[in-house]
Formats: C-alpha cells, sequence, structure tokens
C-alpha cells in the first residue's frame, strides 16, 4: 500500500516515552522470572489508542506463569481508544496483533512477532492461545510495554512513522478512505486544505449526506461502507461467492505498468482498489482463497479471474513496475484481464461458475 509506513509503537504522552521507527524495535524487556511479581498491577484496565490513518482491528495476547490467553477482535477508529482488558490484568507480558481492515488491501501493519499464538473469527476468547484447534489460525504477535497512566490504568499506541497527532490521525484516515473511494485527496498527510476539503464535499454530495455526518462517531462506517458498495467511478470489485477473494490490480501510465496486490475481499463485499492518476490502462486478477488463503480448486482448475496479459505477482504483499524476466525476479507470472474504464467507472462482480 502507498504511504507512509505504520509501525506498532508503545507509550505514553510524556517525555521520556520511547518512540521507534518501526515494529521491528519494539521495546522488549527480559522477561520476568517465575518468582518476580507480575510487571501490571492485578486491577488495571488496557486501553489501546490508535494514531494511525487505518481502522484497526486489534487482538491481545495476555501472558502470565500459568497459561497464555488471546481475545479479540477489537475495532479501533483513528484517533479513538478502547479499552481491552477492563480491571482483571495480571500477566506478565502483554502482546498485539493489529491488522488493517481489509478495504485497505493488504495489512500495511508489519507483523513479525516472536510469539505465535492463535486467534479465530469475530469475536473470541482462547484460554490456551499456544495450542490452535480447530477454527483457531496461528497469528504473530509482537510483547508491548504499556505506560501507566495517573489513574492507574496502562495504554498502549498504534503509530506511523508520521507520528500524527489524534487531529492528524482522523483527517488522514478520512483522505485514505476518500482515495480508496476514488476522490482526489492525496497526499495522505493529515494537513487539511482545499483539496481535501473539494473532495470530501464530493463525498458528502454523492451519498446524499450533511456536513454535520463528518463529526459523528459513525463516520468512519459510514465512509467504509460507501468504500464497499459499487461506484460510478474507477474500478469497483465485488465478491458474490462464498469464499474469500485476494484480488491484485496493475496501472499502464503509458511509461510502465505498476502491478500491486494482494486486497483482500470479504463474501459480500465490493472494494475499490487505490487507482491514482489517470493510467492509460488498467488490468486486474482476482483469485478464491480458503480459510489457509490456499487457492480454491474446482473440478481440479484455480477459481480465479483472469486473463491474457502477463505481468508479475508474488504470494505475499507486492508492487513492481518491472514486468519481464519475473521468476529470476522472485516472482510469478500471472494473467491479467484489462479493464475497460472509458465510461467513468467499472464494476467487476465475481461469482461462482
Amino acid at each position: 500500500m502507498p504511504g507512509a509506513r505504520p509501525r506498532m509503537a508503545n507509550g505514553f504522552h510524556s517525555p521520556a516515552r520511547r518512540r521507534c521507527s518501526n515494529a521491528r524495535c519494539l521495546r522488549c524487556p527480559p522477561r520476568r522470572s517465575p518468582s518476580s511479581s507480575p510487571p501490571f498491577p492485578a486491577l488495571a484496565d488496557l486501553k489501546l489508542c490508535n494514531r494511525m490513518s487505518y481502522v484497526v482491528e486489534a487482538a491481545i495476547g495476555i501472558d502470565d506463569k500459568a497459561a497464555t490467553a488471546t481475545r479479540g477482535w477489537f475495532r479501533i477508529d483513528p484517533a479513538t481508544c478502547r479499552v481491552v482488558a477492563q480491571g482483571t490484568l495480571n500477566a506478565d507480558r502483554i502482546l498485539l496483533n493489529a491488522r488493517a481492515l481489509p478495504v485497505y488491501g493488504a495489512s500495511p501493519i508489519p507483523q513479525n512477532g516472536s510469539d505465535t499464538l492463535c486467534v479465530a473469527q469475530g469475536n473470541f476468547v482462547i484460554a490456551a492461545a499456544r495450542q490452535c484447534r480447530s477454527g483457531q489460525t496461528p497469528t504473530p504477535f509482537t510483547q508491548i510495554t504499556p505506560t501507566r497512566t495517573d489513574d492507574g490504568n496502562l495504554v498502549a499506541y498504534l503509530a506511523e512513522d508520521s507520528e500524527y497527532d489524534d487531529e492528524q490521525a482522523r483527517l488522514a484516515g478520512v483522505q485514505r478512505l476518500l482515495v480508496i473511494a476514488g476522490y482526489d485527496a492525496a497526499p495522505i498527510d493529515g494537513v487539511d486544505g482545499p483539496k481535501t476539503q473539494g473532495a470530501l464535499a464530493a463525498f458528502l454530495k454523492s451519498r446524499g449526506l450533511t456536513q454535520d455526518v463528518v463529526q459523528s462517531q459513525n463516520f468512519f462506517t459510514t465512509m467504509i461502507d460507501a468504500v464497499q458498495s459499487p461506484s460510478a467511478t474507477g474500478l469497483t470489485w465485488c465478491n458474490d461467492t462464498p469464499h474469500k477473494i485476494m484480488a491484485a490490480v496493475a496501472t499502464d501510465d503509458g511509461k510502465s505498468v505498476v502491478s500491486r496486490g494482494w486486497y483482500r475481499i470479504e463474501p459480500g463485499k465490493c472494494l475499490h482498489p487505490d487507482v491514482s492518476g489517470t493510467p492509460k490502462q488498467v488490468f486486474s486478477f482476482a483469485e478464491a482463497v480458503d480459510a489457509e488463503n490456499k487457492t480454491v480448486k474446482l473440478k481440479d482448475k484455480p477459481l480465479n479471474w483472469g486473463g491474457a496479459t502477463p505481468l508479475c505477482t508474488r504470494e505475499s504483499k507486492f508492487e513492481t513496475n518491472e514486468q519481464g524476466d519475473c521468476s529470476n525476479r522472485g516472482f510469478a507470472t500471472t494473467g491479467f484481464v484489462p479493464v475497460d474504464l472509458s465510461a467513468g467507472g467499472k464494476t467487476l462482480r465475481f461469482a461462482m461458475p
């Protein structure tokens, strides 16, 4: 995904708070010996605050001497906080996994923690999270070190390299969704101006909304619902299958062809890939995957929607402007289909054959 590379940082507003350049430098203190007292008080709420330009879902891991439990998913909008453990926190370590909503495509939040714990779909609580059972998925978690506030509770932040404050994070979050919805609100920088206001006004007008809704608590939900519905402009993917679909897009500006992916489209949902500028040609590829992210096959044939234009992709998140010699560069050659946007908008609906 374009834009600042997000990171997970932890801390509280104080001069001594340590800031990291990315998720890999999360401060991980040495694990305490069993004889040590837990570093976190038994009666303390744990609050996560989102200072990113993405709506995220978070899961936490509570690690003590007896077992490791996980719970989630907690949705947190930009510039908001949410209590994820209330009044009963007793842990040697606290761990975190955070992911952006599918509307943003491949999750821009790096997940490189050393602890692998089990999670599940929807709301879940897993008491023994180091041995996954049916319906549970092993997922990397990163240890965090929340800061105790003056009232005795704990707080940890999700932040980007841009180090937005709350107001900037909210505005950058609005800008990012406007761009995905097909409105020119770039750059995504959390800075207000005529361009952002013009894009926002056009979005509100197209949806029959008033300016008052911008300050409502449900505004990000309103925007996401709009992004996940067919649009009269740009490219829209809609998933009419019972499977999760992973899609990739490519744009040709006349000088080079850039392919990137993957965008996750849940069953029954639509998504607008971020197609910036005015490309001369747009290409699309999509495939259905199962719960383990393996390609769904029907009669031994992959369930996908592509074409005859060979472009470079790979299994993990990617973006490349070189389309030759894919295999020798660690990519695969995938057949994309051209998308005609001459009428201003195109919706590709993926359905079962």
